[in-house]
């Protein structure tokens, strides 16, 4: 069945059990029991092993970025920002932005800590620089 342009479809399943954690201001991922590996995007199988015995966790949150990029936008858009790749310790790479310091100084290998932000009445995941790391 095909929406019109207008709507869009209610996440199901896995998604959106990711995005309600998300609204409730936890950032969670998913780990696969059978091959001790942790999973992102949520997904109903694990990607690296096939099996369907995928748990969620709270990641340790703290990541590096992995790639860096600048979108330029005139002040009244709101002005510049960043878009990151960043790696997590527990082996996933997420794509997201970095907040707290201007969309310049972001950089590769930059120690960051994921956070929950709340924008429009919904949960997305941001980063922050680690203090200790700096």
């Amino acid at each position: 069945m095909t929406l019109p342009d207008h709507q869009e479809a209610a996440p199901q399943g896995v998604e959106a059990q990711y995005r309600q954690a998300l609204d409730q201001g936890r950032f969670l991922i998913q780990h696969c029991a059978a091959c001790d590996r942790a999973v992102f995007y949520p997904r109903m199988i694990c990607p690296h092993c096939g099996a369907g015995s995928l748990s969620w966790v709270a990641p340790d949150g703290r990541g590096t970025v992995y790639s860096t990029t600048v979108v330029r936008r005139k002040p009244d858009a709101g002005g510049d920002y960043n878009v990151a790749l960043v790696d997590l310790q527990e082996g996933v790479r997420l794509m997201s932005r970095v907040e707290g310091v201007p969309p310049e100084a972001v950089s590769i290998g930059m120690a960051v800590r994921a956070q929950v932000a709340q924008q429009d009445g919904h949960g997305l995941v941001v980063f922050v620089p680690c203090k200790e790391a700096q």
